[in-house]
C-alpha cells in the first residue's frame, strides 16, 4: 500500500468525489454501508458510482486451533486503497446535498477522506 494511487485518482463520471488521504483496507460491508448512507441521504435521487471493488480475500484460522493443518478459510474481502484513490462519485444533485452525503459516507469508512469537486479545466487543448 506504499505510495500514491496511480490509477483511479481522477473523477471521471460524477461532479463530486470522495478521495482517500491515507492507505487502508476497506471491507466489503464498509463499502456497502457507505453506499447505503449516500443513497438514503440523497433520497434515491442523483447518481452514485462506487469506484473500488473488494477483490482481495483475507483468511483467518479459528481461535484455539493448533499450528499447522493448512491455511484458514476466507473470512472477508477487502479493497486495497492507496492515498489519492477516488472511492465514490456523485452527480445530478446540488453541491450541499453532495457534500453532506459524502460526509456521511466518510464516517462509515476506516480511513481519512476528503471531498473534492471535478476539475473544470476540461475542453482545453484537443488536438
Amino acid at each position: 500500500m506504499r505510495g500514491k494511487a496511480l490509477r483511479g485518482n481522477k473523477i471521471t463520471n460524477g461532479q463530486w468525489g470522495l478521495v482517500a488521504t491515507e492507505p487502508c483496507w476497506i471491507r466489503s460491508n464498509q463499502i456497502e454501508a457507505a453506499r447505503v448512507a449516500v443513497t438514503r441521504y440523497m433520497k434515491r435521487g442523483g447518481k452514485v458510482w462506487i469506484k473500488i471493488f473488494p477483490d482481495k480475500p483475507v483468511t483467518a484460522k479459528p481461535a484455539e486451533t493448533r499450528m499447522g493443518s493448512g491455511k484458514g478459510t476466507v473470512e472477508y474481502w477487502v479493497a486495497v486503497v492507496k492515498p489519492g484513490r477516488v472511492l465514490f462519485e456523485i452527480a445530478d444533485v446540488p453541491e450541499e446535498t453532495a457534500r453532506e452525503a459524502l460526509r456521511l459516507a466518510m464516517h462509515k469508512l476506516p480511513c481519512k477522506c476528503k471531498i473534492v469537486g471535478r476539475e473544470t479545466e476540461e475542453g482545453g487543448d484537443k488536438q
